[in-house]
Protein backbone atom coordinates (compact mmCIF):
# COMPACT_ATOMS: atom_id res chain seq x y z
CA UNK A 1 0.00 0.00 0.00
CA UNK A 2 1.81 2.76 -1.51
CA UNK A 3 2.69 5.74 0.60
CA UNK A 4 -0.42 5.27 3.52
CA UNK A 5 1.26 5.60 6.82
CA UNK A 6 0.94 2.84 9.47
CA UNK A 7 -2.29 3.85 10.92
CA UNK A 8 -4.35 4.28 7.61
CA UNK A 9 -2.50 0.72 6.35
CA UNK A 10 -3.96 -0.99 9.64
CA UNK A 11 -7.15 0.75 9.22
CA UNK A 12 -7.44 -0.19 5.47
CA UNK A 13 -6.22 -3.89 5.67
CA UNK A 14 -9.03 -4.21 8.85
CA UNK A 15 -11.88 -2.99 6.42
CA UNK A 16 -11.03 -5.53 3.62
CA UNK A 17 -10.95 -8.22 6.00
CA UNK A 18 -14.04 -7.01 7.50
CA UNK A 19 -15.34 -7.17 4.20
CA UNK A 20 -16.35 -10.37 3.61
CA UNK A 21 -18.22 -10.31 6.78
CA UNK A 22 -20.20 -7.76 5.82
CA UNK A 23 -21.82 -8.62 2.56
CA UNK A 24 -18.75 -6.86 0.57
CA UNK A 25 -15.82 -7.99 -1.00
CA UNK A 26 -12.22 -7.39 0.70
CA UNK A 27 -11.47 -5.27 -2.31
CA UNK A 28 -14.51 -3.01 -2.11
CA UNK A 29 -13.81 -2.61 2.02
CA UNK A 30 -10.22 -1.24 0.97
CA UNK A 31 -11.11 0.99 -1.13
CA UNK A 32 -14.16 2.38 1.11
CA UNK A 33 -11.49 2.53 4.07
CA UNK A 34 -8.93 4.67 1.76
CA UNK A 35 -11.73 6.80 0.74
CA UNK A 36 -13.15 7.71 4.17
CA UNK A 37 -9.88 8.28 5.99
CA UNK A 38 -9.14 10.40 2.90
CA UNK A 39 -8.43 14.17 3.99
CA UNK A 40 -9.77 15.02 0.36
CA UNK A 41 -11.64 13.29 -2.27
CA UNK A 42 -9.76 10.79 -4.75
CA UNK A 43 -9.84 9.42 -8.11
CA UNK A 44 -9.78 5.92 -8.71
CA UNK A 45 -5.91 6.01 -9.96
CA UNK A 46 -5.15 7.42 -7.29
CA UNK A 47 -6.93 4.21 -5.86
CA UNK A 48 -5.91 2.22 -7.60
CA UNK A 49 -2.05 3.43 -6.56
CA UNK A 50 -2.09 3.95 -3.43
CA UNK A 51 -3.94 -0.38 -2.76
CA UNK A 52 -1.92 -1.74 -5.74
CA UNK A 53 -4.97 -2.70 -6.85
CA UNK A 54 -6.23 -2.83 -10.68
CA UNK A 55 -8.47 0.15 -12.41
CA UNK A 56 -10.51 -2.13 -13.02
CA UNK A 57 -11.20 -3.81 -9.42
CA UNK A 58 -11.15 0.55 -7.92
CA UNK A 59 -13.74 1.23 -11.03
CA UNK A 60 -16.26 -1.96 -9.95
CA UNK A 61 -15.39 -1.25 -6.44
CA UNK A 62 -16.33 2.45 -6.78
CA UNK A 63 -19.86 1.21 -8.69
CA UNK A 64 -20.48 -0.89 -5.67
CA UNK A 65 -19.90 1.72 -3.30
CA UNK A 66 -21.75 4.90 -5.01
CA UNK A 67 -24.67 1.84 -5.40
CA UNK A 68 -24.54 1.58 -1.46
CA UNK A 69 -24.44 5.06 -1.31
CA UNK A 70 -21.22 5.17 0.42
CA UNK A 71 -19.33 7.67 -1.62
CA UNK A 72 -20.19 10.27 -3.58
CA UNK A 73 -18.91 11.44 -6.50
CA UNK A 74 -17.13 14.78 -7.03
CA UNK A 75 -15.79 16.68 -10.02
CA UNK A 76 -13.36 20.09 -9.72
CA UNK A 77 -12.79 22.76 -11.97
CA UNK A 78 -10.40 21.92 -14.87
CA UNK A 79 -9.75 18.30 -13.89
CA UNK A 80 -11.28 15.52 -15.92
CA UNK A 81 -10.85 12.75 -13.24
CA UNK A 82 -14.12 12.16 -10.96
CA UNK A 83 -13.36 12.03 -7.28
CA UNK A 84 -14.89 10.95 -4.39
CA UNK A 85 -15.19 11.16 -1.01
CA UNK A 86 -17.47 9.68 1.87
CA UNK A 87 -19.79 10.78 4.73
CA UNK A 88 -17.27 11.48 7.41
CA UNK A 89 -20.46 11.59 10.30
CA UNK A 90 -20.44 8.23 11.23
CA UNK A 91 -24.33 8.59 12.36
CA UNK A 92 -24.81 9.52 8.60
CA UNK A 93 -22.75 6.58 7.82
CA UNK A 94 -24.80 4.45 9.54
CA UNK A 95 -27.89 5.36 9.01
CA UNK A 96 -27.37 4.89 5.27
CA UNK A 97 -26.17 1.84 5.46
CA UNK A 98 -29.62 0.68 7.84
CA UNK A 99 -31.68 2.47 5.28
CA UNK A 100 -29.69 0.25 2.00
CA UNK A 101 -29.90 -3.19 4.24
CA UNK A 102 -33.50 -2.61 4.90
CA UNK A 103 -33.96 -1.96 1.00
CA UNK A 104 -32.25 -4.86 0.07
CA UNK A 105 -32.70 -7.48 2.68
CA UNK A 106 -35.81 -6.78 4.66
CA UNK A 107 -38.30 -5.36 1.99
CA UNK A 108 -38.04 -8.50 0.09
CA UNK A 109 -38.39 -11.15 3.12
CA UNK A 110 -41.61 -9.08 4.34
CA UNK A 111 -43.21 -9.20 0.64
CA UNK A 112 -42.46 -12.54 0.33
CA UNK A 113 -44.00 -13.05 4.22
CA UNK A 114 -46.92 -11.00 3.04
CA UNK A 115 -47.62 -13.50 0.13
CA UNK A 116 -47.40 -16.82 1.67
CA UNK A 117 -50.02 -15.45 4.37
CA UNK A 118 -52.48 -14.89 2.02
CA UNK A 119 -52.23 -18.37 1.26
CA UNK A 120 -54.65 -20.97 2.39
CA UNK A 121 -53.26 -23.70 4.36
CA UNK A 122 -53.46 -27.04 2.64
CA UNK A 123 -52.62 -29.59 5.92
CA UNK A 124 -51.87 -28.88 9.56
CA UNK A 125 -48.27 -28.73 8.39
CA UNK A 126 -48.92 -25.90 6.33
CA UNK A 127 -50.69 -24.46 9.26
CA UNK A 128 -47.57 -24.94 11.57
CA UNK A 129 -45.36 -23.28 8.79
CA UNK A 130 -47.66 -20.01 8.41
CA UNK A 131 -48.12 -19.09 11.93
CA UNK A 132 -44.40 -19.75 12.44
CA UNK A 133 -44.16 -16.97 8.86
CA UNK A 134 -46.77 -14.98 11.12
CA UNK A 135 -44.43 -14.91 14.07
CA UNK A 136 -41.59 -13.90 11.96
CA UNK A 137 -43.67 -11.49 9.73
CA UNK A 138 -45.20 -9.65 12.73
CA UNK A 139 -41.62 -9.25 14.50
CA UNK A 140 -40.25 -8.34 11.30
CA UNK A 141 -43.14 -5.39 11.09
CA UNK A 142 -42.20 -4.45 14.50
CA UNK A 143 -38.78 -3.54 14.13
CA UNK A 144 -38.77 -2.56 11.03
CA UNK A 145 -41.90 0.39 12.66
CA UNK A 146 -38.84 0.76 15.38
CA UNK A 147 -36.16 1.33 13.11
CA UNK A 148 -38.85 4.31 11.14
CA UNK A 149 -39.49 5.72 14.29
CA UNK A 150 -35.89 5.56 15.26
CA UNK A 151 -34.63 7.35 12.10
CA UNK A 152 -36.85 10.00 12.63
CA UNK A 153 -35.27 10.97 15.53
CA UNK A 154 -32.12 13.73 15.63
CA UNK A 155 -29.18 12.53 16.64
CA UNK A 156 -28.56 13.99 20.18
CA UNK A 157 -31.75 12.40 21.21
CA UNK A 158 -31.01 8.81 19.79
CA UNK A 159 -27.29 8.83 21.28
CA UNK A 160 -29.43 10.02 24.40
CA UNK A 161 -31.56 6.74 24.34
CA UNK A 162 -29.27 4.72 23.35
CA UNK A 163 -27.13 5.54 26.41
CA UNK A 164 -29.99 4.69 28.18
CA UNK A 165 -29.43 1.11 27.39
CA UNK A 166 -31.14 -1.02 30.24
CA UNK A 167 -32.56 1.84 32.14
CA UNK A 168 -35.36 1.48 29.69
CA UNK A 169 -36.83 -1.41 30.95
CA UNK A 170 -36.80 0.34 34.18
CA UNK A 171 -38.83 2.80 33.02
CA UNK A 172 -41.07 0.88 30.79
CA UNK A 173 -41.31 -1.24 34.45
CA UNK A 174 -42.52 1.93 36.47
CA UNK A 175 -44.79 3.24 33.55
CA UNK A 176 -46.51 -0.21 33.61
CA UNK A 177 -47.36 0.18 37.02
CA UNK A 178 -48.53 3.33 36.64
CA UNK A 179 -50.64 2.61 34.39
CA UNK A 180 -52.10 -0.78 36.40
CA UNK A 181 -52.46 2.06 39.71
CA UNK A 182 -54.14 4.82 37.11
CA UNK A 183 -56.46 1.73 35.86
CA UNK A 184 -57.63 0.46 39.44
CA UNK A 185 -55.47 -2.52 40.20
CA UNK A 186 -52.80 -2.78 42.80
CA UNK A 187 -49.35 -2.63 41.39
Amino acid sequence: MNGLSPLVRTFVSHFGEMGSRWGINRTVGQIYALIFVSPEPLHADDIAEKLEFSRSNVSMGLKELQAWRLVKLRHQPGDRHEYFEAPTDAWEIFRTLAEERRRREIEPTLSMLRSALLETPASDADRIALDRMRGMHDLIELMTTWFDDMQRMDQQTLARLMKMGTKVQKVLEFTGKVSVVAGGKKA
